[in-house]
């Protein structure tokens, strides 16, 4: 058994100051009254740290506005060019780079082809391509948070080292983090590609500013994964492996599943599995035009997928809510938009929740984002995430 720490109160301003980078980011311009009174910190507490944030340029006032009473208010939001953060993705062909500011606008995009992207030779591509974004834009090097990176497959505590990635051979046990972090001398934050497109999709996307929902990504070449938060937390497993939800079985004694098991989620919802009723041989090497294209002609094929896709995912969809007991499952990833959406529209009717009665703030399922940049922009994402999200973590002591 984990052993329980005690506080270290020496981090309570860190996690304070995330505190309020929070507050802001998902309320809009905040007074430093309207902080403390969100926040329940102190007016003083409050003051110290936006005057700090404001000094390191992750926080611009605003015009101050007069009251009917009292003195004018100045509010402050997030300053976009207040920091930046590269995200690097690696796929079958070809390696690519984004830079981009607080506020998830991209910058500067690189795409490098590499044939056979081995570790050999797909380190040097990753790194020229984050050498590159720093030249490709104007900005202050300092206020470069770091780098972060999605890849497919499980990983060893820590997250930095690729365990299984299926559809990269060469990269099993492999430190992409630890490498990469020695070449570009900056930090580096290496992701499951469900978790970082779910840490995008919180900062930037459907779910900002929900405390609890799972974010149900389809991988365009691969299977399902899942990224969750729970009560405002990112929720990684013991081992780092949670939300493999790809491998739940839904249909007993099913289709035989890459993993060994028959009848799981994979082998009925995936895009792969969708490629193939409709014919598509090579959907990873087509341009998202093209891809849409014969998506839209799909046909028989498209149709006959839907039908064998439903009812699993509104299986899962039910499992899911009755697990976490979620705000919304919110389905995204780098499968094709129109394809994301022509699966929505058939999920309903839905299982009947456990609390009918109840009034929902959101829907029970969102769309969020889709499409190729998915899985980049939430890597992405992944520095400014450590950069700025409340964690709790950090007000315990060390054990051992």
């Amino acid at each position: 058994m984990k052993a329980i720490s005690g506080t270290n109160l020496e981090q309570a301003k860190s996690h304070n100051r995330r505190v309020v980078i929070e507050a802001v980011r998902t309320n809009g311009p905040l007074s430093r009254a309207a902080i403390a009174r969100m926040t329940a910190l102190t007016a003083q507490t409050v003051s110290n740290i936006v005057e700090e944030l404001e000094r390191s340029h992750l926080l611009v006032p605003s015009e101050a506005q007069k009251l009917a009473r009292g003195q004018p208010i100045i509010p402050y939001s997030i300053n976009p060019r207040g920091a930046y953060s590269i995200g690097l993705e690696l796929g079958r062909q070809r390696a690519s780079g984004v830079l981009t500011d607080l506020s998830g606008a991209v910058c500067a995009r690189i795409e490098r082809h590499v044939e056979h992207p081995d570790p050999q030779r797909a380190m040097p591509a990753l790194q020229a391509i984050v050498e590159d974004l720093q030249q490709a834009f104007a900005f202050d090097r300092n206020r470069l948070l770091g780098v972060g990176m999605a890849l497919p497959g499980r990983y060893a505590d820590g997250g930095t080292t690729s365990l299984s990635p299926l559809n990269l051979p060469g990269w099993q046990g492999f430190p992409v983090g630890h490498e990469l972090e020695q070449r570009v001398k900056v930090p580096v934050l290496v992701e499951n590609d469900a978790t970082a497109a779910a840490i995008g999709e919180r900062l930037h996307g459907v779910a900002r500013g929900l405390g609890s929902f799972v974010y149900l990504f389809l991988a365009g070449g691969g299977g399902i994964g899942a990224g969750m938060f729970l009560d405002g937390h990112l929720y990684k497993g013991s081992r780092n492996n949670a939300g493999e939800i790809g491998h739940i079985i839904v249909e007993p004694h099913g289709k035989l599943c890459s993993c060994g098991k028959r009848g799981c989620l994979d082998r009925y919802v995936s895009p792969a599995v969708a490629y193939e009723f409709m014919g598509i041989a090579n959907a990873e090497e087509l341009s998202p035009d093209d891809l849409d294209a014969l998506i839209a002609k799909g046909g028989e094929g498209l149709d006959a997928w839907l039908d064998q896709a439903v009812h699993p995912l509104r299986q899962t969809v039910d499992f899911l809510e009755l697990a976490f007991d979620p705000q919304t499952i919110v389905l995204g990833g780098s499968i094709s938009t129109s394809l994301m959406r022509r699966l929505a529209e058939r999920l309903e009717p839905l299982h009947t929740p456990i609390d009918p009665n109840q009034k929902r703030a959101v829907p029970r399922v969102m769309i969020g984002m889709t499409g190729k940049d998915t899985a980049i922009l939430g890597a992405a994402a992944l520095p400014i995430f450590s950069e700025t999200n409340p964690r709790f973590d950090v007000l315990q002591k060390p054990v051992g």
